[in-house]
């Protein structure tokens, strides 16, 4: 399993990893961060950051063990946790995401990201959409962005190549591990109906790295 992990990974820049997490650890998990949203007065930016450093039952769904082989197979055994955030799309928190890669917004060594499905996810509540390969090629962030929702290092959709284009559409506890140079994107939540992600960030924690500091609850992977 590992083997081929780590060769879908190299060559997509991205691994499914279907139903990590049964449907009663997900439903916990998502009471969880409407407990912490609602305890934090969260506004309808659809981002929070810090799940783990708020809850010990993030701590442990980033730390799970399946995950975790899953990630020592792509970087080696020294994975260090950085930090987490729930991004939540319903019926007043809408719009999808531009077109980017995360690289942009950390710079350092390269990381990877797990996002998981707290519910299921088509195009019509905002799915990922995602460019197989790109994280080996170089380009460059020339979108604009004029509105308030963040990214603001995004790719103008005209660049991009709307023949590779793939959809990912997931049941809830399916994950996608992903290189921060992967182009990816998400539709708009068009249904009215919730979908949220949980999306964690891990590093091989032999690279060096600056101080970050949305990185404070950071801890090696057993």
């Amino acid at each position: 399993m590992t083997d081929s992990i780590k060769d879908i990974f190299d060559t997509q820049g991205y691994v499914i990893v279907k139903q990590l997490f049964s449907e009663e650890e997900i439903d916990r998990l998502k009471t969880e961060a409407k407990d912490i949203l609602s305890r934090n007065a969260v506004d309808g930016s659809g981002v929070y950051l810090g799940l783990t450093a708020a809850s010990p039952l993030f701590k442990e769904a980033a730390a799970a063990p399946r995950l975790s082989r899953a990630l020592k197979a792509i970087l080696g055994d020294d994975v260090l946790f950085l930090s987490d955030k729930i991004v939540f799309k319903n019926a007043s928190t809408d719009f999808g995401s531009p077109w980017h890669q995360d690289y942009s917004y950390w710079h350092g060594s390269h990381k990877l990201s797990v996002w998981i499905a707290l519910d299921d996810a088509t195009p019509e509540n905002g799915c990922l959409r995602l460019v197989p390969g790109s994280h080996n090629e170089t380009v460059t962030h020339d979108g604009e962005a004029p509105d308030d929702k963040g990214f603001v290092y995004r790719l103008d959709e005209a660049n991009i190549d709307a023949s590779r284009i793939v959809d990912f559409p997931a049941a809830k506890g399916d994950a996608l591990v992903f290189h921060d140079l992967l182009l990816h994107a998400s539709y708009p939540n068009v249904s009215g109906a919730d979908r949220w992600a949980l999306i964690s960030t891990y590093k091989d924690g032999r690279q060096p790295d600056p101080d970050y500091s949305w990185a404070h609850a950071a801890f090696a992977l057993k």
